[in-house]
C-alpha cells in the first residue's frame, strides 16, 4: 500500500499546462505554490524532468488530492510519468521529498524525478533550466 501524500508538480501538470486539465481538474483539494529543495530542472522534449542535485531548488505547486480521488489519480500519474514500481526502463522515479509551501510550512510530497540513467544522460548533455522554474524564459 502506498502513503496517501499531495503531489509536487513542477511541469505540464502545473495550474495552466496542459495536462493539469486532462489529470488534475476535478481530482484536488488545493493547489498551492511550492519550492522543492535538492532538484534542478531540466528541459525534455516538451517538458522538464527534475534530477536530484544537493544544491537546486525547484519551483511548482503542491497539490492535494480528493481523497475518493487519490487511488485513481496515483495510478493516472504514475502512467502518465511511464513510472512501475522497480522498473529499470523507468523513465521516472516517484520519491518522497520534502516540499515548502508559500507561508513556509514543509510537508511530505511525492515527486517524479528523472530516473538513474536519464539523470545520468542529462547532466553530461541536457539543457538546465538555471532558474528552477519551468514557466520562466528559458530561452534568451
Amino acid at each position: 500500500m502506498t502513503t496517501r501524500l499531495p503531489f509536487f508538480v513542477y511541469g505540464t501538470l502545473r495550474p495552466g499546462e496542459h495536462n493539469h486539465d486532462l489529470f488534475l481538474r476535478g481530482r484536488t483539494e488545493s493547489e498551492e505554490p511550492a519550492r522543492m529543495r535538492g532538484l534542478v530542472l531540466y528541459e525534455g522534449p516538451g517538458y522538464p524532468y527534475a534530477v536530484e542535485a544537493a544544491d537546486g531548488v525547484v519551483t511548482g505547486e503542491v497539490v492535494m488530492a480528493h481523497p475518493e480521488a487519490y487511488d485513481e489519480l496515483l495510478r493516472a500519474l504514475d502512467r502518465l510519468e511511464d513510472y512501475t514500481p522497480g522498473d529499470p526502463r523507468n523513465l521516472y522515479e516517484r520519491v518522497d521529498r520534502e516540499v515548502t509551501r508559500a507561508d513556509g510550512t514543509v510537508l511530505r510530497a511525492w515527486v517524479y524525478v528523472a530516473a538513474s540513467a536519464v539523470a545520468a544522460r542529462l547532466r553530461a548533455h541536457g539543457e538546465l533550466i538555471e532558474s528552477g522554474d519551468w514557466r520562466s524564459p528559458r530561452f534568451i
